[in-house]
């Protein structure tokens, strides 16, 4: 009785199984394992000595076609198991001519008869010398040219490796590429470096393989001949004639094989760098210049005129290289267009070249060199400019909670040689200059550097910096100066105004991407919520609002059950923001907390508080500030003369109002302190340390 739950497999579950090739190739290699073991009769030796031979065929076939190494991968393998079968066909084939060699030739098979007379034809002598013969060439040409070509290649392989990982990053950096082309490549690449580096290793077995079948021959034939006479009685030649014929045919029938794969494997280690096929490339490659084809007929025509040689054979191939010569030829002396009539052609090519709608499409990050800067981008000393902003792609996206979009890098002409600009959806958003071989002095205490060089302003913070050599290196880094190199201050500079662009850079698809990006559990929440609740719309709205001061989307999950909240009984955005603000609530007291991890605040006094709440106006998305010119001139001086006393101090504290009044004091605060952070009593964690350092 089968137990509960567990089903009979049944026929149809079996040939699925055979089909997949999961059975097949465990039942193969039991097989060849047996082989070593058990003795087998000649019919099923003759099957399998045929399997062997065409199998060879295919590979070989195989291998000549492939447009590239890498789509016959699993060579390696094959030449693996390949080689484990010819051995186990070398020992079975041994056991029949030993045990029964001396019943006839047929006694190990027809193959194996057949193979020997046809090499042998009647004088074991001559079948030696020639079985002889394709061994050398086996083992000393083939073998060892494809050996040394799996090597050559594996290290040439590995040694470039980095070089192309670079470049793949370098592309996928400039936007050239994508993050699923990017991945591919390396998926490639790796199986690149998987293949050659097993080919090497693989190619020892076709060495090893010519190697045991010279001594696998050498054996037979003593061993066979010495029980021929000594326990068969049979006379001396004889027992050579039969046993020496079985023993090369043996022989043939295996190395055969092996020589054909040892030729399969020079074709594919030796294609790397060819495009298409190997037929085509060598029609290609060989037959497309006349002047060498009228060389060849030439020296055909005079190596048939030479007393004793045949004339026919190299009169033929004379005339047929001469042919082909003269085709060729003809072809290129073909008169050339004119300037008139390559216009002509020309001209319908232009309505096709570019679709005018491509012009539409913009760059969402951008950044343009000047000339004098393009080799930021493959700096040999390792501090890349592609790499730089791939690892700050990186940050941002775990600070923050999404992807940016790639940057895309562009020269351009009309800058200054050594500046560049940043352009969020093509509007300019920053510019500046850089000196490459020149080092950013900068003094921590924010004063002026005391070395020569160039003074300026650093572009990212406006603070005072000076580009010294950099021999002065060592004297600057003495007088406590903080030093950049270039492509980091035009990478620390694109990192601020990515910050500030955040909330425009997180578009409609990219908020689909996250939602789908989300875990198992989070998918029933987000089902219920979008878009019968809120729409994707609003939903990018909130987030917006949310990287518009700097609070990380990363924990989508806590702000979509804030939306589940409080969508049903308001559809105002600025109260779904306020509302997911408090549910971050812990999220940002971390994120201002000070060095003592207690959150450093300036609080609103009641008069203002109450102030923002009698000037609001309306309701809903239309509600408003109202209040007069002079008032805000007040808070803003007032709000100033605060911070700017605390920050004397080294302290960056949080500005702390009511939930009602938070978004509209952040309004204002924000057009001339864009820094400083704005929270509501309600964002204030239960368990936070605060700090009250001051109040407005």
């Amino acid at each position: 009785m089968m137990k509960d739950g567990m089903a009979r497999p049944t026929g149809r579950d079996v040939l699925s199984w055979v089909n997949r090739g999961e059975v097949l190739m465990a039942v193969g290699v039991i097989g060849v394992i047996m082989l070593l073991i058990l003795p087998i009769p000649k019919m099923l030796l003759d099957l399998l000595l045929a399997i062997s031979l065409v199998s060879s065929v295919l590979i070989l076939m195989t291998a000549v076609m492939m447009k590239k190494p890498l789509d016959f991968a699993i060579f390696p393998t094959v030449l693996l198991v390949s080689t484990l079968f010819r051995l186990g066909l070398n020992l079975a084939s041994t056991r029949l001519i030993l045990t029964h060699g001396q019943e006839g030739h047929d006694s190990a098979g027809q193959v194996i008869n057949a193979f020997g007379e046809l090499m042998m034809g009647g004088n074991f002598i001559i079948g030696v010398i020639i079985f002889a013969i394709i061994l050398v060439v086996n083992f000393v040409v083939i073998t060892k040219g494809s050996t040394r070509i799996a090597e050559v290649s594996a290290r040439f392989t590995l040694d470039s490796m980095p070089g192309k990982q670079m470049a793949i990053d370098a592309d996928l950096s400039s936007g050239l590429i994508n993050e699923d082309q990017a991945k591919q490549r390396r998926k490639e690449l790796e199986q690149e470096s998987t293949f050659f580096g097993a080919m090497d290793g693989a190619s020892k077995f076709v060495r090893g393989d010519a190697v045991a079948g010279l001594i696998i021959t050498f054996i037979n034939a003593i061993g066979g001949i010495l029980i021929g006479t000594l326990q068969h009685g049979m006379p001396a030649m004889d027992a050579a004639n039969t046993y020496v014929q079985l023993t090369i045919g043996d022989g043939l029938v295996t190395q055969v094989p092996a020589i054909i794969i040892s030729i399969a494997a020079g074709f594919l280690v030796s294609k790397a760098g060819v495009e298409g096929t190997a037929d085509k490339a060598l029609v290609t490659q060989l037959a497309t210049n006349p002047v060498s084809l009228g060389v060849v007929s030439g020296a055909a025509g005079l190596i048939g005129l030479i007393p004793g040689m045949p004339l026919i054979p190299f009169a033929a191939l004379a005339i047929g290289s001469g042919f082909m010569a003269w085709r060729l030829g003809r072809q290129r002396l073909k008169p050339q267009p004119t300037e008139a009539e390559v216009a002509a052609a020309a001209a319908p090519k232009e309505e096709v070249e570019e679709p005018i709608s491509n012009v539409l499409t913009i760059d969402e990050v951008k950044i343009e060199l000047g000339y004098s800067l393009l080799s930021l981008i493959n700096d040999l000393e390792g501090r890349r400019l592609t790499d730089q902003i791939k690892a700050l792609r990186r940050s941002l996206a775990q600070e923050y909670g999404f992807v940016m979009p790639q940057v895309r890098i562009l020269d351009n002409m009309r800058l200054p040689t050594q500046g560049y600009a940043i352009r969020i959806k093509e509007m300019e958003a920053g510019a500046g200059e850089v000196r490459l071989g020149h080092l950013m002095a900068m003094d921590p205490a924010g004063g002026q550097v005391d070395l020569p060089g160039e003074h300026m302003r650093e572009p990212a913070f406006g603070l005072p910096a000076t580009w010294i050599s950099e021999t002065l290196r060592e004297e600057a880094t003495f007088h406590g100066y903080t030093l950049v190199d270039p492509s980091t201050v035009l990478t620390t500079h694109l990192t601020e105004i990515l910050k500030e662009n955040m909330a425009d850079l997180l578009s409609y698809g990219e908020v689909q991407k996250l939602l789908k990006e989300l875990g198992t559990e989070e998918k029933k929440l987000v089902e219920e919520l979008i878009p019968s609740v809120v729409s994707v719309t609003t939903l990018q709205r909130v987030l917006q609002a949310l990287l518009r001061e700097k609070v990380s989307i990363r924990d989508l999950p806590a702000i979509l059950e804030g939306l589940a909240e409080a969508a049903p009984h308001s559809t105002s955005v600025t109260t779904l923001v306020e509302h997911v603000r408090a549910r971050l609530a812990r999220q940002l007291c971390w994120q201002h907390q000070g060095g003592d991890g207690a959150l450093p605040i300036v609080t609103l006094s009641p008069e203002w508080e109450n102030a923002f709440a009698e000037s609001l106006i309306g309701g809903g998305e239309d509600k408003q500030l109202a209040m007069a010119p002079s008032r805000l001139q007040d808070f803003i001086r007032a709000v100033r003369d605060t911070f700017e006393r605390i920050a004397m101090s080294g302290e960056n504290p949080v500005l702390l109002t009511g939930p009602q009044t938070r978004p509209y004091v952040r309004s204002i605060i924000e057009r001339f302190r864009g820094q400083t952070v704005v929270m509501s009593q309600n964002e204030i964690h239960p368990r936070a340390k605060l700090r009250t350092l001051g109040q407005v």
